[in-house]
């Protein structure tokens, strides 16, 4: 079994060129079809890929998304769904999420915690594999407070969506499902980027990641505006969940809600979307009386 170790940030370091010098650089193992490969030695901070000659290749032909490219009669296919936001405005910036986790039909739970607390000024937002987004974010967690005792300062918001963009480009082609927001207050102001498992990375005011994401734009599109007054802008996150969990069916459960400002973020609050539904629908009959 061939091992790909993660912690990037200790290439070139003491530590790195000690380990592998009292190691093997490659191992000597077998493929599939029981040919002779070398694979890279074992490192005891990694973790397991497929032991074949080109395990990019293998994910590819054996995993697929079914949210993703064609279908090449793979082996296992991921039924994804869900729907995170966030946007800036003038106030900070809010980050708003469902809580249901599915495959296909299949609601395994309607209270995944899809907001990832990366620090007290950083959050992450989960949406496609959920075992691939809180494994690599946690990852860009342990990365930025390493960052953060080597330079005696917070990272900014730009350096940790790099971070996870940099790691992401050296797993490209291997299956990761990511579509992740990384947001927060640093020098610079609020910022807002969007990394995925391709290694794209968008710096915007206005993101929205998922199944319901379509949903979510039309109602972001039609009432943001920079000058949002802070309950404004926690009722549009709000609003927006919603009518993406009523018309998506892989999104539900819970509204989860925070909000970003320069002494951090907070979270607002946690609103079961059914009691929404009522109480939007309740806003829509007293229009229609008007």
């Amino acid at each position: 079994m061939t091992l790909i170790g993660h912690d990037i940030l200790n290439i070139g370091t003491r530590k790195w060129d000690h380990e592998q010098r009292a190691q093997p650089n490659f191992l000597m193992g077998r493929g599939m079809d029981g040919s002779v490969i070398s694979l890279p030695a074992h490192r005891p901070e990694s973790f397991d890929v497929p032991p074949v000659a080109n395990p990019a290749e293998f994910c590819k032909t054996n995993f697929a998304s079914t949210c993703g490219g064609g279908d090449e009669d793979q082996a296992v296919k991921f039924a994804k769904g869900t729907t995170t936001l966030a946007f800036k405005f003038n106030e900070g910036i809010i980050v708003s999420v469902d809580s249901r986790s599915t495959m296909g039909a299949y609601i395994g739970s309607g209270t995944v915690k899809k907001v990832i607390e990366i620090n007290p000024f950083l959050l992450g937002t989960m949406a496609g594999g959920a075992a691939d987004c809180m494994y690599w974010e946690r990852n860009l967690g342990m990365q930025c407070r390493l960052f953060e005792l080597r330079n005696k300062k917070r990272i900014s918001v730009a350096a940790a969506s790099k971070l996870l963009a940099n790691t992401m480009n050296s797993y490209r082609g291997y299956g990761l499902s990511m579509g992740t927001m990384v947001t927060g207050w640093d020098e610079t102001g609020p910022q807002l980027y969007y990394v995925d498992n391709d290694a794209t990375r968008l710096h915007g005011n206005l993101f929205s990641v998922g199944s319901g994401s379509t949903y979510a734009y039309g109602i972001l599109d039609t009432f943001w505006r920079p000058d949002l007054t802070v309950e404004e802008a926690i009722e549009l996150g709000k609003r927006a969940i919603y009518h993406a969990t009523h018309r998506d069916a892989m999104s539900g459960g819970l509204n989860n809600l925070y909000h970003v400002t320069k002494d951090g973020w907070r979270k607002v609050h946690s609103l079961d979307v059914n009691e929404l539904h009522y109480q939007f629908q309740e806003e829509k009959e007293k229009g229609m009386a008007m």
